[in-house]
């Protein structure tokens, strides 16, 4: 004996537009989903393409107004140094969201951070940026004053720059995250036994960038 069952048409009717509910939802996920990989791909061909390059940094003038020991191993520092930035890209700025420099002196930090306002770097554009580096009662170690004097006696001192910041790259109307970047300097500065200060570096010198 079989069972057999009716269905009325209203039952047919939602059964369908259950079925037409549910196409239309995976049609839509669908175009959704191709529409984002499309732009993914768009935004990682034109990276590709472009490849921004690593801004080049320079350290044009570095000048040593107070270098001031204290018997209580604690440093008095005044810097006065000028930076050169490059942006080597021809379609890519750069927007420099952080950005703080600081000295040290044989691995140890003479100075605390100094902070240069945010700014936007065009296409194939250089800026100059200058800061005075003030240190007060910087704590250094006790050997610190022999290394100095050693330094002097030779007839250089070699100071260390560093720079750390974040940035952003944009192309067109678009902008790209931040990335870190770290920068450090070196500036070697020449004198006589007679000597005082202040002391100039003679010369710029060209600085590594890691990003």
């Amino acid at each position: 004996m079989s069972v057999m069952s009716e269905r009325s048409p209203k039952h047919c009717a939602e059964k369908q537009s259950t079925h037409l509910h549910n196409f239309k939802k995976k049609k839509y996920f669908y175009y959704l989903s191709s529409l984002i990989a499309s732009l993914l791909f768009f935004i990682l061909l034109i990276w590709l393409i472009l490849h921004p390059k690593t801004p080049k940094f320079s350290l044009q003038q570095a000048q040593l107004n107070l270098l001031n020991i204290t018997s209580s191993s604690q440093l008095n520092t005044s810097i006065q140094i000028t930076l050169q930035s490059d942006n080597p890209n021809q379609k890519v700025g750069i927007y420099y969201d952080e950005f703080m420099v600081y000295a040290s002196y044989n691995n140890q930090k003479i100075t605390p951070e100094t902070y240069i306002p945010p700014f936007y770097q065009g296409h194939e554009e250089t800026n100059l940026m200058s800061a005075v580096l003030v240190g007060v009662q910087q704590p250094v170690s006790s050997s610190f004053p022999f290394e100095v004097e050693r330094d002097w006696n030779s007839g250089e001192l070699s100071l260390s720059f560093k720079v750390i910041g974040r940035l952003r790259w944009k192309v067109g109307s678009w902008v790209s995250g931040k990335y870190r970047f770290v920068v450090n300097c070196v500036s070697v500065m020449e004198h006589g036994a007679a000597s005082s200060l202040p002391l100039s570096s003679r010369q710029g010198s060209q600085c590594s960038t890691k990003l």
